[in-house]
Formats: C-alpha cells, sequence, structure tokens
C-alpha cells in the first residue's frame, strides 16, 4: 500500500506540476502563434517624417489587447501593444475592442453560430473568473475590468475616455507634451448582449462605447460578413441600432453583411465606422466591403461630416502588411471615398500577422508621405477623421 500511496503521490505531484506548467506557458505561447509580427525593418523614416509624426494626434480604431493574458502597462515581447509601445508610437487614443466569441474553424466565408467556441477554452486556460466561462456579457465586462485595472496601474499614462469631455481633456495634456494615452472601449460583436438590451446598459455603464454588430458568424441582431447566409437585421437587431444611436455610441459594421450594412443606412443618420477592413478594389477578398458599398457606409451623416473606415495592417485585408503595402491602401481609400472618410483600424492582437506593431508607427508616416500624401490628409487618416467622428457621436 505504503508504494501505491507514494505512486499515486508523484502522479498527483507531476500532474500539479504539469498543470501549473500549462497554464503558466500555453497562454503565451498561443498568442505568440496568433499575433506575429511579419517585420521586415528596419523601417524608413526620414526626418521630415519623423517631425511630422511627433505632431499628430494618431488614433487606432481596433485592437483586441485585452483578449491575451499580458500586463500592458509593461513593455511586451510578444503581440502588438501596450501602454509603452502606444506611447513609442505617439498613440493618442487607441479603442480596445473586446472579443467574446470565436467559432472553431474560423475563416472569412461560412461559420455557423453553434460552432465550437475558441474563447471559452482560452478563458479557462488564462484562468479568467469561473462566470466568464459560459457567458459572453461576463466576458465583455471581464475585459472592460482589466483595462480599467490598467489604467489604475498606468501612473496617468492611460486615460479611459468615455465622453467628448474626456477625450478633449486627454487631447490637451497631450498637446502640453504629457505622456498620456485615452483608452476607449468597444465591442467586437453585440452577441455579447446575449440577446437582452438590458445589457447594454452594462456594457454602456463600464465604459463601452464602440458597439460592433457582428463578429464571425450570425447572431440575434443578424447576420455576419462571415455567417450562412446574408441576412438583415432582426427585430432585436433594429432595437439596438436604435439604442446605439440614441446613447451617443459609435455604430460599427465591421463583419456585418452587406444586408445588415445596407439596413443600418437606411434607418439611421449618423456617421457610421467600419472599424478594420481594406478596399475591396485594391485587395478582392471577402473581408471587403465592395467599394459602392462602403461610399454609401461613409455618406451615412454627411451633416456631421460623415462616417469612415479603418485601414487594418494585416495582409488578409490589404494584400500587402508592410507600411508601404498598407499607405497603398490608404491611398486607394483616399481616391475612392476622400481623404476626410479613412482613418486607422489595425485589428493589433486580432489573431493576425501584421508587419509592424504599433511602436513603429512613424514608419506608416513616412511611407504615406513618400505615396504621395500630403500633411493635411496625413493628419486626418491618421487620427482626425476618427476623432471627429467621436466628437459628433459622444455625448
Amino acid at each position: 500500500m505504503r508504494t501505491i500511496g507514494k505512486f499515486l503521490g508523484r502522479a498527483l505531484l507531476l500532474l500539479v506540476v504539469g498543470g501549473a506548467a500549462f497554464l503558466t506557458f500555453a497562454p503565451g505561447y498561443v498568442e505568440r502563434e496568433r499575433n506575429g509580427i511579419n517585420w521586415q525593418g528596419p523601417y524608413p523614416v526620414s526626418d521630415d517624417a519623423a517631425a511630422l509624426h511627433r505632431t499628430l494626434a494618431i488614433g487606432d480604431w481596433h485592437a483586441d489587447s485585452l483578449l491575451w493574458d499580458r500586463d500592458l502597462t509593461e513593455r511586451g515581447t510578444r503581440g502588438h501593444v501596450d501602454i509603452p509601445r502606444l506611447l513609442e508610437g505617439n498613440v493618442a487614443l487607441q479603442v480596445f475592442t473586446a472579443v467574446t466569441k470565436s467559432p472553431a474553424g474560423q475563416n472569412y466565408e461560412a461559420n455557423a453560430a453553434d460552432a465550437a467556441d475558441n474563447i471559452t477554452l482560452l478563458a479557462i486556460g488564462q484562468l479568467w473568473p469561473p462566470r466568464t466561462w459560459n457567458s459572453l456579457v461576463e466576458r465583455a465586462l471581464y475585459q472592460a475590468e482589466r483595462l480599467h485595472g490598467f489604467a489604475d496601474a498606468s501612473d496617468g499614462a492611460l486615460r479611459i475616455v468615455t465622453s467628448a469631455a474626456e477625450l478633449d481633456a486627454v487631447l490637451a495634456e497631450q498637446a502640453t507634451g504629457a505622456q498620456v494615452i485615452g483608452g476607449m472601449l468597444g465591442i467586437e460583436g453585440a452577441h455579447a448582449l446575449e440577446g437582452e438590451i438590458t445589457n447594454l446598459d452594462r456594457l454602456e455603464a463600464t465604459g463601452y462605447r464602440v458597439i460592433g454588430l457582428h463578429h464571425f458568424f450570425d447572431n440575434e441582431l443578424g447576420g455576419s460578413l462571415h455567417g450562412l447566409g446574408n441576412q438583415g437585421l432582426t427585430d432585436f437587431g433594429r432595437e439596438v441600432v436604435g439604442e446605439v444611436v440614441a446613447r451617443g455610441m459609435v455604430l460599427d459594421l465591421a463583419h456585418s453583411s452587406a444586408q445588415v450594412a445596407r439596413e443600418v443606412i437606411e434607418m439611421t443618420d449618423i456617421p457610421l465606422i467600419v472599424s478594420h477592413t481594406g478596399l475591396r478594389s485594391t485587395c478582392d477578398t471577402q473581408r471587403n466591403f465592395p467599394d459602392e458599398l462602403m461610399r454609401a457606409i461613409v455618406g451615412n451623416g454627411a451633416d456631421q461630416g460623415g462616417g469612415v473606415i479603418g485601414i487594418g495592417y494585416w495582409a488578409d485585408v490589404t494584400c500587402d502588411d508592410s507600411p508601404d503595402g498598407v499607405a497603398r491602401v490608404t491611398m486607394a481609400a483616399i481616391a475612392a471615398l476622400g481623404a476626410d472618410h479613412v482613418s486607422l483600424g489595425s485589428d493589433y492582437d486580432g489573431s493576425v500577422a501584421v508587419g509592424f506593431d504599433t511602436s513603429e508607427l512613424a514608419a506608416l508616416t513616412d511611407a504615406l508621405l513618400r505615396a504621395g500624401a500630403n500633411e493635411d490628409q496625413i493628419r486626418a487618416v491618421m487620427g482626425g477623421n476618427m476623432l471627429r467622428v467621436l466628437r459628433a457621436r459622444l455625448h
């Protein structure tokens, strides 16, 4: 019996040690595999580009950094975004988007809503609170808690922005040379509401201001661009759209079906965004809306300046993830939509590989200059257009 007891004790010890090692190293390994950098640098940054870059108010509509087991107050050795790298890149405002569900076998063509969920395993593996394991809204609330925690631990470097007044206060501090960044919460797919409009109250209360209707699958609001049919809005979807408009939130059509986008345009008169995308005419992929639909989207809310698209940094939407490749798509978008309707939407830390992280954004400024953009266009694209939309929408 003593021998059996020793064997069981050793087996239990090995199990505990193995489990601890898995929980310690597996999440980091997964993120390194999912959020790579196809770095081809050092990228050129001329003196003129560097000088201009330092004067820009830069904004990015989309980064999924809260999904991963990293301390964003420290400069990381993996992933694309954290506070030190945002400061190095001279970013004024970063929207941190919460992913709450991701179907197994995820692709751009067709995904079933009832497919196994990748985020459940990630949440358990990263030791998220048990309340998040089976609840999409709790996952969104937990990621918001994480951002607030990083802000509290940042010695004032990260400020949560929920209103136009808070946005302008952060920008005023930055204008004095203060090392401060605005952080805003966005949701990637309103399936996080779990079919209950009262959950929008909970998201709003914790700071969410950018509401994406869909991710990679059809949900209670209607069809996804990557779902099982080009479905439009459901009654619940129309209710949510109406509430987002009434509450002064930003409505994001990234991942929504073309029919949903058309129906949102029909029922609203506000500036709309497609937070992270490319241009179909420049990179012909299912992930990008056709140019004519993009024109209709950014034309909505014209009396308030119209909407914007955010140019992504990964090759699936740009067909070239280098700074020059992103600049090429940006210039094509300026030509197709107008300089007032183009902005940045990196999709950093969104299970994509990119050519540069947020600390290297001066390389994009340089690439835009070399591609022929003038200073006014660069100021607009790098942040001015985003700030205009936020001021038009936020209360």
